[in-house]
């Protein structure tokens, strides 16, 4: 089997864009882009007028003509919205779905790896979350009728995973199971995809079936997700908590340091002595974007390296050029910091923030954001006293939260990290108030991206971060 050495990881919504993934494939490592909000992104560029024509040229090879033009009529602006006008939004998703909105997203994720693996013949991953289980399904068959080698999932257990790409591959219906809170029955939490409902008739060959790459942060949970899973999975990337985004949660009690971060331990380093007995093949993420320490994951019987930061901010990166540019220059400066935020996101998991002027790393910009929760991926399913199935996060407004059975000190220092990650790569909702702010996320790594800048340049590209790393570790 043909691995990669070097896999470009899946961040953020848009950061890991078709742009950025088709530059690492075509370097014949693993790009891969973010299947985070592909439905929302799509409809914004749409809306955006889509000036160089790239989104529409993706569309107009969707196999299923009734969806691509339904979608292109709804949400294309010619010329594009007014800069101060607020973007339409899409409808959150629910558990029994809408052949309208599973048809934008089985669009949105079709379009983005479409455009990824243009120009060259490589494969191209997706990465998701477990944690945005809603639109899971009708995504994966987007990406997969696109022709995706790869599908990545963290941010949970994906035990169950490998069968959805089974059936898909034939076209099948397939099921996955809502996490929920409370007792409620099985039916009410059963999430299912059937590409018959949109397919209408069109017939399509058998699809690649993908490899499936579960992404663990410890040994206990690479031995679950393997004797667990439904089937075949092709290997595990082990992330440490140096990685940016969500983090796992220390194993154990959790304990802060001085400034507020999580404390983490020996319970959580991976043994990779057990993790070579597991006898598939993995690799190492967070904090592996040296030579040195690329050199140090081959020895220690890793097929390679998963590498995010050094890519998030370079030219093919999706991130807004401005903020690429400030933190890019504060990393010159030596004034780069990054904070492992307990509480900034809905999940509860730990979320990495790099601290940047005018995002909602600023208190006074996070006190000033009025709560809306009208994107919704992070909202957490809860079961109502009926048994039926509903939705809070802890971003939304408190007394809506609290009302739905939250509890109020659960959203002290949310954030609407839906939101901010949007507005990341350029396309922020606009409010009453203004436009919604951003909120940067990175690795530990940051601090150290400028030894990928070319002497006599102000920035790099994904070819520089490949080339700094293999090659020197060809020659030590």
């Amino acid at each position: 089997m043909n691995l990669p050495k070097i896999i470009q990881g899946g961040m953020g919504a848009g950061i890991s864009s078709s742009r950025l993934a088709r530059a690492v494939s075509s370097l014949g490592q693993l790009g891969v882009v973010s299947g985070i909000a592909l439905d929302v992104i799509l409809a914004r560029r749409l809306q955006d007028g889509d000036e160089d024509g790239i989104i529409r040229r993706a569309i107009a090879e969707f196999p299923i003509r009734r969806i691509a033009e339904r979608i292109v009529a709804k949400y294309f602006v010619p010329g594009g919205k007014p800069k101060d006008a607020a973007y339409a939004n899409v409808p959150m998703h629910t558990p029994r779905g809408t052949r309208e909105l599973d048809e934008l997203c089985v669009l949105g994720n079709f379009v983005e790896v479409f455009l990824a693996r243009e120009g060259h013949e490589f494969p191209v991953g997706i990465n998701y979350l477990e944690k945005i289980q809603l639109p899971l399904l009708p995504s994966i068959y987007g990406a997969m009728l696109a022709g995706v080698a790869y599908v990545l999932i963290g941010a949970g257990i994906p035990t169950k995973i490998p069968a959805v790409l089974d059936r898909f591959a034939t076209h099948q219906s397939a099921t996955y199971e809502l996490t929920v809170s409370g007792e409620t029955s099985d039916e009410a939490k059963r999430l299912s995809f059937d590409p018959g409902s949109i397919l209408d008739g069109v017939q399509l060959p058998d699809l690649q079936r993908p490899r499936f790459l579960a992404i663990v942060s410890s040994n206990v949970l690479a031995t679950t997700m393997l004797r667990r899973a439904n089937g075949r999975v092709d290997g595990l990337i082990v992330e440490t908590p140096t990685a940016g985004g969500h983090n796992a949660p220390p194993r154990g009690k959790l304990e802060l340091d001085d400034a507020g971060q999580p404390l983490y331990g020996d319970k959580d380093r991976v043994d990779l002595d057990k993790l070579r007995e597991l006898g598939v093949p993995f690799w190492l993420a967070g904090g592996y974007a040296t030579a040195e320490q690329f050199h140090n994951a081959l020895a220690a019987g890793a097929a390679g390296v998963q590498i995010g930061t050094a890519f998030a901010f370079c030219e093919e990166s999706g991130l807004k050029p401005e903020y690429r540019e400030a933190l890019l220059q504060k990393v010159q400066d030596g004034t780069a910091a990054i904070f492992t935020d307990p509480l900034a996101s809905p999940t509860g998991f730990p979320f990495k923030v790099a601290a940047l002027d005018g995002t909602l790393s600023e208190p006074a910009v996070y006190d000033q954001r009025k709560r809306v929760c009208d994107l919704g991926f992070l909202r957490q399913a809860y079961a109502k006293p009926d048994g039926s199935v509903a939705f809070r996060c802890a971003g939304e407004p408190v007394d809506i939260y609290v009302s739905k059975g939250g509890a109020e000190a659960d959203t002290s220092g949310r954030k609407c990290l839906c939101n901010a990650l949007i507005a990341n790569i350029g396309h922020a909702q606009q409010r009453e108030s203004g436009a919604e702010n951003a909120l940067i996320t990175a690795g530990d790594e940051l601090r150290n991206i400028a030894r990928f800048v070319p002497r006599g340049a102000t920035t790099y590209h994904a070819r520089d971060v490949v080339a700094q790393i293999l090659t020197a570790a060809d020659t030590a």
